[in-house]
């Protein structure tokens, strides 16, 4: 194909006018850095969404059976659960009461949430044990023992089979009011889920301690709902809805973390349509570039045309030259987002403070579907900014070219 090997003469020749070769080099590396930019842009993006939602699954349900206005508890939490279980993609289901405690550790008291789990719930000890970074699970069967998040156990001063006082606001009416009650247990157990606020906020204790804690017993005020893949969680609460009634609500995960998937995918977008303004500069460039092209070639091209190229061809072949800068760009770029989000991942290059990202570092996940969609919109801005040029090339006139020759 001629066209293809013409334009990769004139984009490889020597010029006459050195600056064309510049704009050349500077089209090519305007494509490879809006390409770059937005690999490691979505990787960025990617590697928040994937990591916060592993982090979140990991500790939380999938689908969360709750009460529509705050009552006495689920009745028969028990053989609910039994009867979501059968539901298709479930794989377990089990009765969970949550409550607001305090700690008083030897460094501090602090607020938290006390989550109480069904220890005969196979997927809620798989959860727990996946996060668990000190102790043992198999201790939490014995009466007054609990597992606490990291950065709570921290703060508060706590280490492994320490012993504390646990108060509960739900405590014993007086004549002066409701006092408050104590309960003295001790640390079987750290877990680090990843997560600032759950390692932050959450302790983890068996449902009868926590029942007794809270002054309710047999209650239950939540049935986690576990499923083989958290992307069923809205079709799954759909189906739940008759076997639950109408005093309570089934809530997916995705609703409980609506804010922060939307926040994500607002991010997603705008990352997108900013990084994209590089590609348009670059096309800029690849115009300016084949028009000054088009200039210092103008006797060139009439000479192929009174060789008998037809104007089709002439376009084609400024066409080809756009399409050659595009794709080395491309290929260049793709090259060096890829590298630097792997690197990125793999070192941690970039910190963060727990407290405002919930994360300690930036996470990097860049996926091969994002090169292709990236690769094809870089190439085909590149393409379109030659349509241009390349109608001018063909409207030279070889007689007008040739005259003074």
């Amino acid at each position: 194909m001629f066209e293809y090997f013409i334009a990769r003469r004139y984009l490889m020749a020597k010029r006459k006018q050195a600056v064309i070769s510049v704009i050349t080099v500077i089209s090519i590396l305007g494509v490879a850095a809006g390409v770059m930019a937005l690999i490691v842009a979505l990787a960025i993006n990617n590697g928040f969404r994937t990591t916060l939602q592993q982090s979140l699954l990991g500790a939380t349900a999938h689908l969360n059976i709750v009460e529509k206005q705050v009552d006495e508890g689920i009745p028969s939490a028990s053989s609910l659960a039994d009867k979501l279980s059968r539901l298709p993609h479930v794989q377990g289901a089990a009765p969970t009461l949550y409550g607001n405690v305090l700690i008083s550790g030897p460094a501090q008291t602090l607020g938290c949430v006390l989550k109480g789990i069904n220890l005969d719930a196979a997927t809620q000890r798989a959860d727990l044990r996946k996060i668990l970074k000190q102790g043992s699970l198999d201790a939490l069967n014995e009466r007054g023992t609990i597992i606490v998040g990291s950065k709570l156990a921290q703060d508060a001063g706590l280490r492994l089979n320490s012993r504390f006082q646990l108060v509960s606001p739900q405590g014993e009416m007086t004549p002066f009011g409701q006092r408050p009650s104590y309960f003295t247990f001790r640390v079987v157990g750290i877990f680090e889920s990843g997560f600032y606020d759950l390692d932050k906020t959450w302790i983890y204790a068996s449902l009868a301690d926590t029942q007794r804690v809270l002054g309710l017993t047999g209650i239950a005020n939540s049935i986690e709902v576990k499923l083989d893949d958290p992307q069923y969680a809205d079709d799954i609460a759909r189906a739940a809805a008759p076997l639950i009634g109408p005093k309570l609500i089934a809530i997916p995960w995705t609703e409980q973390n609506r804010q922060l998937i939307n926040a994500l995918r607002l991010e997603r977008t705008v990352t997108i349509v900013t990084i994209g303004l590089i590609q348009l500069v670059s096309a800029l460039n690849i115009v300016i570039t084949l028009i000054m092209m088009v200039m210092e070639k103008n006797r060139d091209i009439a000479v192929l045309m009174s060789l008998g190229a037809k104007p089709r061809q002439i376009q084609r072949i400024f066409l080809a030259e756009g399409l050659l800068i595009g794709a080395i760009g491309t290929a260049l770029g793709l090259l060096l987002g890829y590298s630097l989000s792997y690197l990125g991942d793999r070192f941690r290059w970039i910190s963060l403070d727990e407290q405002v990202y919930a994360l300690n570092y930036v996470p990097f996940d860049p996926r091969w579907t994002d090169g292709l969609w990236v690769a094809a919109v870089a190439i085909g801005i590149s393409l379109l900014a030659t349509l241009y040029p390349g109608r001018q090339a063909a409207r030279v006139a070889p007689a007008e070219a040739l005259r003074y020759e």
